[in-house]
């Protein structure tokens, strides 16, 4: 390119060169055609004696290789060459004598040239021609007195370039660190195979750690990412809160899924460049985990029936060895009528078996960490609707879960739920204007609103040996079926949920 460029430099000189010449040329003939000596000159007997030396000093002062004053009749007057002065003048004129001034390019005596002919007047009429002009040679030694300036600049510019050029890529191979171009093609291909292909979302942010360069397909599914650039505004709350370090395993819940999220901080040559977040779709595995632990309850609470049942039957058999019949009797049937009438209210009031067995079974595991667990009088609850009894499950377990543990702490530990049918709206009670509302009390502290706020965000969990993922799990359902769940300290700690039916018509 910059050869290119001092070739364009030197034929645009000369073409600068050929129209000041052509300028110049044209100046000094008319100059000379209007000057009155020059007119009195050729009406003189001798032109010649009077002209030559004058335009012989013109010439030399303005640079001119020839000056010719010539008659009409193309004889020349004067002359560079004293030997050609009343030969013929070899060039074009007609023009001239039409009374027009015109520059040509011409090969006369003196070789190539730049000319300008122009005409000399006398009361309107012809008399004499002048012709001023540049041969070629001269121009060309213009043009070349300019070539070390323009092959100076040329040099100079390389040499900024190729130093411009070395700097560049010295600093693209540092950028790169070290990989030539079909290495970082290859490298691109098969980095954005593997990010399209691999079922973890992966995030990266760049130093800002503002806008993320890199989002694959995965993880716009997991966090319903919009198409397009990717900001950390965009992402969902509980993980735009997440530290900028390095995070192991940190469960994050959305409205739609539970997801696994770790997080490492990128370094090279000791100072950091970014951060990667790899995230993980949980929300089967801990739906499966969540019946799992459902059944986990049922068996103790089996395990725990057992284990009364047995104490209580050795009990009778003692009384009955000692010959106690009645008491033994008086014993037994109380026991069994207090477990048989939980059995028959609950099974009345709430119309899902599911739901029924899960209340039974807390009862005995509250009992178990000596915190008394009732159902409401007025639980009274035909269907579950819209929730289904894996919800269902889920909803009710998770908040006795959360209140027995809060109460366990308590000598005189209490929890008290209760399930029913809300009205929305004043009047007679309908599927379309009805919710179901579950209210789960307990003897425990409470959680502040700012807590609660916390936990129902991402499974945050006041106990060290627990994830939390309870109250998120239930606030995600809650949110998914329009309702909506509060918490309360006064009178007494309390968390309140309400779920509309929502019958369609």
């Amino acid at each position: 390119m910059i050869s290119i460029g001092a070739v364009l430099a030197v034929l645009d000189a000369r073409h600068d060169s050929d129209v000041t010449t052509t300028r110049e040329v044209t100046d000094v003939a008319v100059a000379v055609a209007q000057a009155p000596s020059t007119l009195a000159a050729v009406h003189s007997p001798d032109p010649t004696a009077l002209l030559q030396p004058v335009t012989e000093r013109i010439r030399k002062d303005t640079g001119m290789d020839f000056i010719v004053v010539m008659a009409p009749d193309r004889t020349r007057f004067t002359h560079t060459t004293p030997e050609l002065i009343g030969q013929p003048f070899s060039g074009n004129i007609e023009r001239a004598l039409a009374g027009q001034t015109f520059t040509e390019t011409f090969t006369g005596t003196l070789g190539p040239s730049i000319r300008a002919v122009t005409p000399i007047y006398d009361n309107g009429r012809v008399v004499a021609l002048v012709s001023a002009g540049v041969t070629r040679a001269r121009i060309g030694d213009q043009v070349a007195t300019q070539l070390p300036v323009i092959l100076g600049v040329a040099v100079a510019g390389l040499l900024v370039a190729a130093a411009g050029s070395f700097l560049l890529s010295r600093r693209i191979r540092r950028q790169t660190h070290g990989l030539a171009p079909d290495e970082l093609r290859a490298m691109y291909e098969q980095h954005d195979a593997v990010l399209h292909s691999i079922h973890e979302g992966l995030v990266v942010f760049g130093p800002s750690a503002e806008h993320a360069e890199v989002v694959n397909d995965q993880a716009r599914k997991l966090l319903d990412l919009p198409s397009g650039p990717v900001r950390r505004a965009d992402l969902p709350l509980s993980m735009q809160q997440m530290s900028w370090g390095v995070v192991r395993d940190e469960m994050h819940v959305t409205t739609d899924r539970i997801l696994l999220v770790n997080q490492d901080v990128v370094t090279w040559e000791g100072r950091p460049i970014g951060t990667v977040m790899t995230i993980r779709d949980h929300t089967e595995l801990r739906t499966v985990m969540g019946e799992l632990d459902s059944v986990r309850g049922f068996a103790e609470s089996l395990r725990a029936q057992a284990h009364e049942s047995a104490n209580r039957l050795h009990t009778v058999v003692t009384m009955v060895e000692l010959g106690r019949y009645r008491e033994a009797v008086e014993f037994a049937t109380a026991e069994l009528e207090l477990s048989q009438a939980l059995i028959d209210r609950l099974l009345t009031s709430v119309g899902d078996p599911a739901l029924a067995a899960l209340l039974l079974g807390k009862v005995n595991q509250a009992a178990e960490r000596s915190v008394e667990l009732t159902i409401s009088e007025d639980t009274a609850l035909d269907s579950t609707a819209p929730l289904s009894a894996h919800e269902t499950v889920t909803l009710v377990g998770n908040l006795i879960d959360n209140a027995i543990d809060a109460a366990a702490d308590d000598t005189d530990g209490w929890v008290e739920v209760s399930m029913r049918q809300q009205d929305l709206v004043d009047g007679a009670v309908t599927d379309q204007d009805c919710a179901l509302y579950l209210h789960v009390a307990d003897s425990g502290p409470g959680m502040s609103a700012e807590t609660f706020a916390r936990a129902a965000e991402r499974g945050y969990s006041t106990k060290a040996d627990h994830q939390g993922l309870g109250l998120a799990l239930v606030h995600r359902l809650v949110v998914r079926y329009g309702g909506a769940i509060h918490t309360e300290r006064d009178p007494e700690s309390a968390i309140s949920v309400t779920i509309p039916r929502k019958v369609e018509p």
